[in-house]
Formats: structure tokens, C-alpha cells, sequence
């Protein structure tokens, strides 16, 4: 990409897309197309389609999304198939339709199979069953996934796929009814800190192991990847690296400096016993995580603490 391209990403006032910005401004790029929620909807065909014709944008980074974590999924299956499905439809086709040089589809590691070999590789994509608590959103990415392919092989686009591992940073959600695991924890940490509970209470048995992305990391890869990878075939993005969720969980009590005890709620769902990418494959084109785990849970503390 040239510094003075016009890029639109979608979803940029969200966690990844927000990133994603910031990476792209230190690195020189000025020329964005930045629309919020209020002033397009993505899921209006028409809408989307007169976007593109009227601002024509050079390379697109689709990173809007419904997302949420293991509660959000299980309670509005219907609103997370939808909503996605809708948007990169109407995104990826109007791309095509008006020329884009190329585009990025973020996937998520949800896509893989429940009982996937860890860590997970690409080529491991339908060669089994779903995750119950997520399938309706996976089955949307993997919509995405597969017509980014078929673009590419109908029509000769370059249509990217990247499948980020579980993400945190700045700008998370952290609405304990909607959120992924790491902000929801930071949240209940600090909440039971100010309030001197007794103890605090984490979903699960504490025994499934995930791997976490620091966000700023995620948006780094992403435009290397722009620039380094035109591959239709999906790729693995994540640091090689997984703790339990009990692991977790202790390391956020005591950088939030809660005092109590944690209690593990075992009548809620765990999800996948375990999550871990397999990264060779963009390690191999020269791409690593930098963010040590601990390090980006402190960066997302203070943000959080500072914008709550």
C-alpha cells in the first residue's frame, strides 16, 4: 500500500479497528475512508454499494463485526449470524464491484473445529464440529472466509483472511453481560477491588486455556500482511503462546491489586477446552507478537481505569 492510498477500514472506532488506525497513522498512512455505526449501516445493501461507488476506496480492512463472548453467543445466536453475515457480504461484494486493489476479512480462531488438534493450523478449518456456544458466529466468518476464496478464484481479487487469536487493549468491551473473557475479568477485579469484596467470581471451572493477542499487536500484523501477503488461503494470527483461565485470572487479581479470593462458578459453560494457533506460518513470512502477556493485561488495566 502507498502512504497516500485511500483505505477504508470498517469497524474503526471498535477494539481492532481502532488499533488498526493507530498503526496505519505510525506508519504514515493519512488517507482513510471512516464511517461510525450512525452514519452507515453495514448491513444495508444499498447503503454500503452507493458508499463505495461515491468514495472509491483503494484497499479495505474489514473489521466491523457483532462480537461477544461466551454469554453474549449463547443468548442471541440469531443476531450474531445475521448481523455478520449481512455486513461482510454487502462489504466483500461491493469491493469487488468497485474495483478495491485489495481487501483483509478478520476471521476469528472460533472457526476451528471444538476438538481441533492444538495448536490449531490452518488447513484444520471444517474437519470438525463446532464450538455449540459460538457455531452461529463461526458459521458467519467462515461464510466470509469462503467468499473472499470465491471472489478470488471467479473473479481474480486479492481478498485476504485472517484468523486473529482471542484479542484485548484499549477499547475492549467490557460490559459484563457482552464481554470476552479478559476484559470481563479486568472489569470484575476492579469492581470487587472498589467495592472490598470478599471475593470475586469467574465463570467456569477455570481449567480451559486460551491464548491472548494484545490488540496494537493484531494491528501490526495486519498491515504487514497488506503489504506481504497475497495468499487466498487463510492465516493464523496469534502469539504461540496460552495460559488457563485460572492463570489468568490470578495474574489480573494482582495487577489490579485485589486482596480477596477468586471463586470459580463451575454451573457456567467453559467453552473449548483449549484454544491455541499454530503461527509458524506467519512467523515464517517474518511476523511475531511482541507484547508479553503481562505487560498488555497492564496497558488494558490503565486504559480501562482511565475510561471506565
Amino acid at each position: 500500500m502507498n502512504k497516500t492510498d485511500k483505505i477504508y477500514v470498517a469497524g474503526h472506532t471498535g477494539l481492532v479497528g481502532s488499533a488498526i488506525m493507530r498503526s496505519l497513522r505510525a506508519q504514515g498512512y493519512s488517507n482513510f475512508m471512516l464511517h461510525t455505526i450512525e452514519e452507515l449501516d453495514l448491513t444495508r445493501q444499498a447503503a454500503v454499494e452507493e458508499m463505495f461507488k461515491q468514495e472509491r476506496p483503494d484497499y479495505v480492512i474489514l473489521a466491523a463485526a457483532k462480537v461477544g463472548g461466551i454469554h453474549a453467543n449463547d443468548t442471541y445466536p440469531a443476531d450474531f449470524i445475521y448481523i455478520n453475515l449481512q455486513l461482510e457480504s454487502n462489504i466483500i461484494h461491493s469491493a469487488y464491484r468497485n474495483g478495491v486493489k485489495k481487501l483483509c476479512f478478520l476471521g476469528s480462531s472460533c472457526i476451528y473445529p471444538k476438538f481441533a488438534p492444538q495448536p490449531m493450523k490452518e488447513d484444520y478449518l471444517l474437519e470438525g464440529k463446532l464450538e455449540p456456544t459460538n457455531e452461529p458466529y463461526a458459521i458467519a466468518k467462515i461464510a466470509g472466509i469462503k467468499m473472499c476464496q470465491a471472489f478470488n478464484r471467479q473473479y481474480g481479487t486479492k481478498f485476504i483472511s485472517v484468523m486473529p487469536t482471542n484479542l484485548y487493549g484499549p477499547h475492549d468491551n467490557f460490559d459484563l453481560q457482552s464481554s470476552h473473557v479478559m476484559p470481563a475479568l479486568i472489569r470484575k477485579f476492579v469492581d470487587a477491588r472498589t467495592a472490598a469484596a470478599a471475593s470475586a467470581t469467574v465463570w467456569g471451572s477455570g481449567s480451559p486455556k486460551r491464548e491472548f493477542l494484545f490488540v496494537d499487536d493484531l494491528a501490526d500484523a495486519i498491515v504487514f500482511l497488506m503489504n506481504h501477503y497475497d495468499d487466498g488461503e487463510i492465516i493464523n494470527i496469534g502469539t504461540g503462546q496460552d495460559v488457563t483461565i485460572l492463570e489468568l485470572a490470578a495474574m489480573i487479581k494482582e495487577e489490579v491489586g485485589f486482596i480477596g479470593t477468586i471463586e470459580f462458578d463451575s454451573s457456567k459453560p467453559d467453552g473449548t477446552p483449549r484454544k491455541l494457533l499454530d503461527v509458524s506460518k506467519i512467523n515464517a513470512l517474518g511476523w511475531s507478537a511482541k507484547t508479553p502477556l503481562r505487560e498488555g493485561v497492564q496497558k488494558t488495566i490503565q486504559w480501562y481505569l482511565e475510561n471506565k
